[in-house]
């Protein structure tokens, strides 16, 4: 029966879209609205980063800083073929696959030749570097602090317009869908088990003789691409390129989202990514709401900061739940 669990939710999922029903306070209008709709396919969306970055961190050990870098490269790619260069969709995707392979593979051949902080650290350059790149604008293709909005005319019609978002959340789905059986599949290959065995110690698979060079740059490799992937998605969905993809509070937000579910478990980081990125949009909708007024300052004041009502859960959760969301042991029926 457990085995029928994940079809069970994949179904729900699919079906969402045709339910009106409302669920007040907790999104914006009937389940099949196009703003439930939107919220809902972010929450995918970041679901399915955080499960690819799960990979890195949760599977093989690797704490990388500079995730972002890879998110950001597949919807800046993309925008800029389709909106500066007048590209078509499939050769702007076609790009982005090349950019999703070769970016991780060369700045992976770097970082993975060190190991712990110094991995972190040298994954946090990288980053930041693209980070100020896409910030200074170069030659305005960026479009700098302010973004680079998709061109609509070099996008296919079913993913244009309100009417049109039960489309986009159908394709943030399958993208989570796509992510999980990727990871699935690259846990059970001996690639996979040699990254659990490094993660839970790399000196002694050297010892045993095999080089965990290889195996931790294929990991970073894999990551990387569905990242990429991943901002490819994320700039269909949101319509444009935000330079807050760039930055490390992104990369950060992924850590704690894997931490949120649980590191390393099979869907702990997915829980965990569609959870805290539901918080995310809706808190600060609340922030901003009259709900709020009524209440006493002591109250009011800390509600209404989203980051502070997120790391306080944060801490909670940690406290809690030292092993995130996937902990949680669900009581047996008695014999």
């Amino acid at each position: 029966m457990k085995r029928l669990v994940p079809l069970a939710v994949v179904v729900v999922l699919a079906t969402v879209p045709f339910s009106a029903a409302s669920v007040p306070g907790l999104l914006p209008g009937p389940v099949n609205s196009p703003g439930s709709l939107r919220i809902l396919a972010l929450c995918l969306v970041f679901a399915a980063l955080a499960a690819g970055y799960d990979l890195l961190f949760g599977r093989t050990g690797l704490l990388s800083f500079g995730h972002a870098l890879h998110v950001a490269a597949g919807s800046y790619t993309v925008n800029i073929a389709v909106t500066k260069l007048g590209w078509s969709l499939p050769a702007g995707l076609a790009l982005a696959a090349a950019v999703g392979v070769a970016l991780p593979l060369l700045i992976g051949a770097v970082s993975v030749r060190v190991t712990g902080i110094a991995f972190a650290m040298v994954t946090l350059a990288f980053a930041q570097a693209g980070s100020i790149l896409a910030q200074r604008d170069p030659g305005g293709w960026t479009g700098g602090e302010e973004g680079l909005s998709l061109r609509a005319s070099g996008v296919p019609d079913l993913f244009l317009g309100v009417t049109n978002t039960v489309n986009l959340y159908w394709l943030a789905l399958a993208f989570l869908i796509a992510t999980v059986l990727v990871i699935r599949w690259a846990n059970d290959t001996p690639a996979g088990r040699l990254w659990a065995a490094i993660r839970e110690n790399e000196r002694r698979v050297a010892v045993l003789g095999v080089h965990p060079y290889r195996a931790k740059l294929l990991a970073y490799v894999l990551a990387g691409f569905l990242g990429t992937a991943g901002g490819v998605v994320h700039l269909l969905v949101s319509g444009g390129s935000n330079p807050e993809l760039t930055t490390s509070a992104l990369t950060l937000s992924l850590l704690v989202m894997v931490v949120l579910g649980g590191t390393g478990s099979r869907w702990g980081a997915i829980v965990g990514g569609a959870l805290y990125t539901f918080l995310d949009l809706r808190l600060g909708e609340l922030s901003t709401s009259e709900t709020l007024h009524g209440l006493p300052a002591v109250l009011r004041v800390p509600l209404t900061e989203p980051l502070f009502v997120l790391g306080t859960l944060f801490i909670i959760m940690v406290y809690a739940l030292p092993h995130g969301l996937a902990g949680i042991k669900l009581p047996r029926r008695a014999a």
